[in-house]
């Protein structure tokens, strides 16, 4: 990256921390601004700042920010929580996000006839992980429902990685299909990346979770230092499982994932990392989809790919919720405000760009571009619209004494921006 860029990129983070306090009681959110900063720098803008999709700067970026972003949000998942709160986050997970992807294969095929059954699956579970941190106001808004956040924001957390070996899969067998390619080297390939990675991650995580309690309770390890360690068993997990044969990314959200539950204690500092590092990690990463990822996707957009990506964010998300959701009491408003805050953002932007640095696909230019254009819209409308609608929301489920099934008692989890104020109350 030339030193012309990293200026540039370091204006943005500059000129957003000047005015940061005020963006969070307006509707405009870090990603939003960020995006638009790219598009105007961009080739498609100024042309001042150059990044490039297959660069290696790219590269290093999207790989480092899904190592983080899996690691920490499945460490803030605290499973004996999620047991006792199982009924919602269990079935948008469980039921919700299978569906979800069937729709979303569905969808494909019928707007783009072209494309083959291992592309359109591959394609819908890219867009299947959910972003709560792109409707901010949603998951830390106290007129939202304990519940009904909680729910959202669990499985933001749980999605993207459970998302990921699914996506191998089907970019594996997209591959094997467009190579022709012995179909047992697949099957091989799937089965290292779905046991080694989670064997590698389990054992980093609960070993060296363990020796970073240990040495804080024996007051041999600081506060900045703990940070530092979450980091290094991040990329430890990572590191290790590829070396042999696992997929590194699954290691790194199942190490995240054992050692949130088995050192709960030392997780506080992994939080604080999430809040500043990572966070600009994703917002860097928001600054390159606008800068690099929407130019490149320009001259694919097309009436087609403009109805897929409006149905990714409307039918292919809310039937699948509302019938994940079928008996559980609640109101059909609170339906259709899970349905609806489903956004999409960094986990498929780091998924397409994972898929396309294999450029095995011939196709993957194209479901590049489709991403983009789906995860633009949603940066967007679910922008725009979390920090009205949370609000409304709010005083309408507030006002009913029988909503009893969103005022369920439930446990608060840590979220990956919690600074984000609410929304305010309405004046009389």
């Amino acid at each position: 990256m030339d030193p012309s860029s990293i200026a540039f990129i370091a204006l943005g983070v500059c000129l957003f921390a000047a005015f940061s306090q005020k963006a969070e009681r307006s509707p405009l959110t870090p990603p939003m601004f960020f995006v638009g900063v790219g598009l105007i720098l961009g080739d498609a803008g100024l042309g001042w700042l150059h990044l490039e999709i297959d660069g290696e700067a790219m590269q290093v970026l999207a790989e480092l920010t899904l190592v983080v972003v899996l690691f920490t949000d499945a460490a803030r998942i605290d499973i004996a929580c999620l047991r006792r709160e199982k009924s919602l986050p269990t079935r948008l997970l469980g039921i919700g996000m299978p569906l979800t992807i069937a729709a979303g294969a569905t969808a494909a095929m019928l707007v783009f006839p072209g494309l083959g059954w291992a592309e359109t699956l591959l394609l819908a579970a890219i867009l299947a992980p959910t972003d709560a941190a792109l409707g901010q106001a949603v998951v830390t808004s106290p007129l939202v429902p304990v519940r009904i956040r909680q729910s959202l924001n669990v499985e933001s957390g749980l999605n993207d990685g459970i998302a990921l070996p699914v996506v191998l899969v089907f970019a594996a067998l997209a591959g094997a299909h467009a190579d022709a390619v012995d179909t047992g080297y697949w099957l091989r390939f799937a089965a290292l990346a779905v046991t080694l990675g989670p064997l590698v991650g389990a054992a980093v995580g609960f070993v060296g979770g363990r020796m970073v309690a240990w040495g804080t309770q024996a007051g041999w390890i600081s506060p900045a230092f703990q940070r530092l360690a979450g980091l290094a068993l991040a990329m430890l997990a990572f590191g290790a499982a590829e070396v042999v044969g696992g997929n590194g990314f699954i290691a790194a959200f199942v190490a995240g994932l054992t050692l949130g539950n088995s050192a709960r204690g030392v997780c506080e500092c992994l939080y604080e990392f999430g809040e500043a590092e990572g966070q600009l990690l994703t917002l860097l990463v928001f600054l390159a989809f606008g800068a690099a990822m929407l130019p490149e996707a320009l001259p694919y957009v097309t009436g087609s790919a403009i109805l897929y990506a409006l149905l990714s964010l409307t039918l292919v998300r809310v039937v699948p919720v509302a019938l994940s959701l079928l008996g559980t009491g609640l109101r059909p408003a609170s339906i259709a405000f899970l349905g609806w805050f489903g956004p999409r953002g960094l986990a498929s932007i780091l998924f397409a760009l994972l898929v396309v640095e294999e450029g095995s696909l011939e196709s993957g230019p194209f479901l590049l571009a489709v991403v983009a254009l789906t995860v633009l819209g949603s940066t967007f409308l679910h922008g725009l619209t979390a920090y009205p609608l949370a609000r409304r929301y709010g005083e309408y489920v507030s006002a009913l004494a029988e909503a009893k099934a969103e005022h369920a008692d439930a446990l608060e989890l840590p979220v990956r921006i919690s600074h984000a104020p609410a929304p305010p109350a309405a004046q009389d």
